[in-house]
């Protein structure tokens, strides 16, 4: 052959409705036919079935640090996740869309239909799990806590913060809201509204004691604010869940497909390829 032969998935499906026209056209079963050739099984409510009509993936998200945020000097969105749904979009040969909301309302929108997919870094939690379909997971990740560097000898060890005189802060919506009254009962707890950066913000204006978030978040966060923040016992990672996707509950085909998607870029290594290039050049 004298060049090589690519198909893409909307040129087989347009290809394979040519040949059952090709069947009408000589008195077959037109509808059995075309049936045959292009019937997967996916339901037309899917999101799956998006690829055959050619639109666009609606992808939520929420700011993270390194996982999916918007560089502070170009607007671009960044990000491990960020890079990866890019990916997912390209194999699905689609479109991809992106809706900035905060963890606060994330599970409403995806709920609502505002998405096909909310993109960010979702720690797992049980409340979250009851109205929401984990897919993966595609990574787990521990929590740090960050201190202002005034309290650095004050608080050693994680240990240290369950203590009366000690305030919590924390993005409101985020996993964290629920789990760290359960682990530091004897703290008070501070939820702060919008993006996840912004519940460091009391922190360092010393309204608040500490402020906890995913591991490589923290890192990434203590960077650029080297000039007041101090990570407590940093190479102790606590309280380490899966952080994912999520979808609607009620389409198995879409949760079927990304489940094994997930479990290929796992293997494959692209997954751990995003996540060390993003924690080198934040960290």
């Amino acid at each position: 052959m004298d060049g090589k032969l690519h198909l893409g998935r909307r040129d087989f499906l347009t290809g394979a409705a040519a040949i059952g026209a090709g069947i009408a056209a000589v008195g077959g079963h037109p509808r059995e036919a075309v049936a045959q050739i292009l019937d997967t099984g996916i339901d037309a409510k899917s999101v799956l079935a998006k690829v055959k009509k050619g639109e666009a993936l609606q992808v939520g998200y929420a700011q993270t640090p390194a996982w999916f945020y918007k560089d502070p000097k170009t607007g671009e969105l960044l990000g491990i996740y960020k890079d990866l749904a890019d990916i997912l979009a390209k194999d699905l040969e689609m479109k991809v869309s992106y809706q900035e909301v905060t963890f606060a309302n994330a599970t409403v929108g995806l709920r609502k239909g505002d998405y096909d997919l909310f993109g960010s870094s979702l720690v797992y939690t049980v409340p979250r799990g009851l109205v929401c379909n984990y897919i993966g997971p595609l990574w787990s990740k521990g929590s740090l806590a960050i201190v202002h560097k005034d309290d650095a000898k004050k608080f050693k060890t994680i240990a240290d913060l369950n203590r009366p005189d000690v305030t919590f802060s924390v993005n409101a919506g985020a996993s964290e809201e629920q789990r760290m009254p359960l682990l530091f009962p004897k703290a008070k707890m501070m939820a702060v509204a919008g993006q996840q950066a912004m519940a460091a913000e009391p922190v360092r204006t010393r309204r608040a004691t500490v402020y906890v978030t995913g591991d490589s978040d923290a890192m990434a966060f203590a960077r650029r604010n080297s000039s007041w923040a101090n990570i407590v016992d940093e190479k102790h990672p606590f309280d380490k869940r899966p952080n994912t996707w999520v979808i609607r509950y009620g389409d198995a085909p879409w949760k079927n497909f990304l489940d094994m998607w997930s479990a290929y870029v796992i293997a494959n290594g692209q997954v751990q390829r995003l996540y060390d290039e993003y924690i080198a050049k934040l960290t």
